[in-house]
């Protein structure tokens, strides 16, 4: 990322053709076996890879662990929509004949679908479920984690979010329709959140898990801790289907500053939620010049510059992606600005080249989606 290197590329779709599009890079067959392919989802196997490299990265024993206290918790924007407009895509060829729809299609289809699939590819036996959150799915996700650890309910915590949204035409028909469907001739250039030309989203699939648990027992076992979180709030625009209420922001940001019990000054790096939407943009920086107003002690930057917008995933993916500013104090920039709008000029903005800056104690992740549903998520540096 702080080559300033985007990862967007082009796909084939259902009546479309070519569309512009954000896809994981990544061998299925790591974890999986030809058998659990053909049963499963796109979703499901990007969240058994993400959930197998979070246990390895935190160097977890599954073995020895009482596999009734792991939750599973998965935040989506979507599920089912693939698999159905698929099977009707295939029996089309058929002259609609349904004996031809596969008999895999409702175990596919249910909600709980990818979090359910890792517990079973993992013999994971504790509480497993998805929370459909929209756009803000991916920080619910790590929410509820904490949440049920706080309640005693498990004692390790999987979660995050995933999305396999690039593979239902009827997403990018809509946002087309919608007048919302980025476009540009070099697709690495299509993800331009905050500039005077952009003009719509890049839509991406992704995933993200983190390993969530209780400090005591992270201390215990000597566990490398990439963070703390110390604040989160999530809250609901009760305005508009898909256009946002900048006001109601600011509400989700300073309730989970409030609950952290610290101020705006000690924000050291926001992750703006920034879709590339032309209304999207101009309220959420609304939104964060009333919450932070002049303070110059906040850098903000955006990460669907580089990857698009992965939907269920978004909001914990661009969050793990500035973990590492903890350690090396470097912001990284939001690429693809060449004209700022300046309805979206904010002090501090990040733009084109990474920054180098004093100290990185607490991250603000913003995370927002249609029905109005906005989370905040606040990470604080492990101090040891």
């Amino acid at each position: 990322m702080l080559a300033g290197k985007s990862g967007v590329g082009t796909i084939q779709t259902h009546y479309m053709g070519e569309v512009i599009a954000g896809m994981c890079d990544f061998d299925p067959l790591r974890y999986q076996r030809k058998k659990e392919l053909r049963r499963g989802t796109r979703a499901g196997s990007i969240a058994i890879y993400c959930a197998h490299e979070a246990v390895a990265d935190a160097e977890l024993d599954l073995d020895s662990a009482d596999k009734s206290r792991i939750g599973i918790y998965l935040g989506i924007t979507e599920h089912g929509n693939v698999e159905t407009e698929n099977e009707i895509y295939n029996i089309k060829q058929y002259d609609y004949n349904v004996d031809v729809w596969s008999h895999h299609h409702n175990p596919r289809t249910v909600a709980n679908s990818p979090a359910g699939e890792i517990t079973l590819n993992m013999g994971i036996t504790g509480p497993h479920y998805t929370l459909g959150g929209a756009c803000a799915a991916g920080n619910l996700g790590l929410i509820q984690g904490l949440q049920m650890l706080r309640l005693d309910e498990v004692d390790l915590a999987l979660a995050g979010g995933v999305s396999e949204t690039p593979h239902t035409f009827g997403v990018f028909a809509a946002f087309k329709n919608e007048g919302a469907l980025a476009s540009h001739p070099d697709p690495q250039k299509a993800s331009r959140p905050f500039d005077r030309d952009r003009n719509g989203i890049v839509v991406s699939e992704g995933g993200c898990i983190c390993v969530l648990e209780r400090l005591s027992d992270a201390l215990k076992r000597g566990a490398r801790i990439y963070g703390e979180i110390v604040g989160y709030s999530v809250n609901s625009d009760a305005f508009d289907y898909i256009l946002p209420s900048p006001q109601r922001q600011v509400e989700c940001m300073n309730l989970a500053l409030k609950k952290a019990g610290i101020s705006v000054a000690d924000i050291d790096i926001i992750n703006a939620h920034a879709t590339a939407t032309r209304e999207g943009d101009k309220a959420e920086c609304q939104a964060i010049r009333e919450v932070f107003g002049s303070n110059s002690n906040t850098y903000i930057n955006n990460t669907k510059s580089y990857i698009g917008h992965t939907m269920g995933a978004a909001g914990v993916l661009e969050l793990v992606g500035n973990l590492p500013s903890f350690e090396d104090h470097i912001v990284h920039q939001t690429i693809n600005l060449d004209n700022l709008d300046p309805e979206c000029a904010l002090l501090n903005l990040v733009i084109n080249e990474p920054r180098k800056i004093d100290k990185v104690d607490y991250i603000l992740n913003n995370s927002f989606g249609m029905l109005g549903i906005n989370s905040a998520l606040i990470v604080k540096r492990f101090a040891g």
